[in-house]
């Protein structure tokens, strides 16, 4: 695989696993319909590959290391009527970012990993509730590596 992969890979593992202070039930790189998921299954958790930057660290010939600058949009998804569906964002927000910052290096294929944005759906998908996070993660490689 790939180190952009891997560090995708690691994400949804990493987001799958969490338990405290709340249970992730679904982390996934595949959209999905909001209405076709159970009770079950929120929080849910969509994690995408947003943007890549490259830049070539020396110039001329021969190999060249690059620092590439990766976003993903990780978009948490809530539900419940009867809770305070703000409160539940929030709680979903700082899980997934506390979380990430565990691990900065993801796993070993990364310098570092940033949380950059954190927005909310503001109440407009009620009784769901939605949170779109920005994760910035920085890594190198060889040219032709990646």
């Amino acid at each position: 695989m790939s180190v952009r992969e891997n560090i995708a890979s690691n994400l949804l593992t990493v987001i799958g696993n969490i338990s405290s202070p709340i249970t992730i039930k679904k982390a996934t790189r595949q959209p999905f319909p909001l209405d076709e998921l159970s009770e079950q299954q929120y929080p849910a958790v969509l994690v995408q590959t947003q943007l890549e930057t490259k830049e070539d660290q020396e110039l001329g010939g021969g190999a060249r290391t690059r620092i590439n600058t990766l976003e993903f949009l990780i978009t948490g998804y809530t539900k419940g009527a009867e809770s305070n569906i703000d409160t539940a964002r929030n709680e979903l927000a700082e899980a997934l970012e506390n979380k990430l910052e565990e691990d900065i290096t993801r796993g070993g294929n990364a310098l570092d990993t940033e949380v950059i944005e954190i927005e909310t759906d503001a109440g407009q998908l009620f009784p769901y509730g939605a949170i779109s996070m920005v994760v910035r993660v920085i890594y190198e490689h060889q040219s032709g590596t990646a």
